[in-house]
């Protein structure tokens, strides 16, 4: 289980990302390479091991999306079932989800960015089962 200031650094995180989305709601769909200004400039005022986490979020979501195989992600969490590790510009986890038409998946991902975590360079993921409704308070999972 994440510590609380895990928590509450990827509340402000979401909330910061939130609000570019609402902005910008088609950015997140872009491949990274073409990056919306706005959801970069949200990026940009997250400290740099904040901005790589959410940088591999976004990157998660529009590879699953991408894949064609009926998922519809809107919302990445990294840490849920287990922290996420971090090397330099890399980040694994077996412990993240996403929820896609309301249910949500876990799912394992390693992706690495370049120096600023802007653009993502290297990215794998894996999708397990859906997640139980009696287990989703217990992963601070939500509707």
């Amino acid at each position: 289980m994440p510590s609380i200031g895990v928590i509450q650094r990827m509340k402000i995180a979401t909330a910061l990302f939130a609000s570019a989305c609402a902005i910008a709601p088609n950015a997140i769909a872009m491949n990274a390479h073409a990056m919306d200004a706005r959801i970069r400039s949200q990026l940009a005022k997250l400290d740099p091991q904040t901005r790589l986490e959410q940088r591999c979020d976004m990157e998660a979501m529009d590879r699953i999306k991408a894949a064609g195989k009926g998922y519809q992600p809107d919302k990445v969490i990294a840490y849920s079932f287990g922290d996420p590790k971090t090397i330099g510009n890399k980040l694994k986890t077996e412990g993240a989800v996403f929820r896609s038409k309301g249910e949500w998946y876990r799912l394992a991902f390693k992706c690495e960015t370049s120096d600023d975590h802007f653009d993502v360079t290297a990215f794998k993921y894996r999708i397990g089962d859906m997640v139980p409704r009696d287990d989703w308070d217990a992963h601070y999972l939500y509707d």
